[in-house]
């Protein structure tokens, strides 16, 4: 039996992530997160990883709060999770970057 920080790591969510691994393409993840989650679950994850952006962005949080509505309780617990949770934020802000750059046309010479 796992305690802690690892507590929430059960079989069903393994299973959860095994499926979300196994989606192709946006399309696919729309359709499956749409089906898995209610409107309201899909609109808070998505407020949630508005927030990281902006606190990645040095935004002070009164300010996040006014554009994103999220309560500033709220990105107090996701700046947390941001500068001491797992790291999956931090991943993702990354990849993020990475594909941007990648993928932003060439400055003019």
């Amino acid at each position: 039996m796992t305690t802690g920080r690892d507590d929430w790591r059960t079989d069903e969510v393994e299973d959860l992530f095994a499926a979300i691994l196994r989606l192709e393409s946006r399309a696919e993840a729309e359709s499956f997160f749409r089906d898995l989650c209610t409107l309201g679950e899909l609109r808070d994850m998505a407020q949630r990883w508005a927030v990281v952006r902006l606190l990645d962005g040095g935004m002070h949080y009164a300010e996040i709060s006014r554009r994103t509505g999220a309560s500033t309780a709220t990105i107090t617990r996701i700046a947390s999770w941001l500068n001491h949770g797992e790291g999956g934020y931090r991943l993702m802000l990354e990849r993020t970057r990475v594909t941007a750059e990648a993928t932003a046309p060439e400055k003019a010479r």
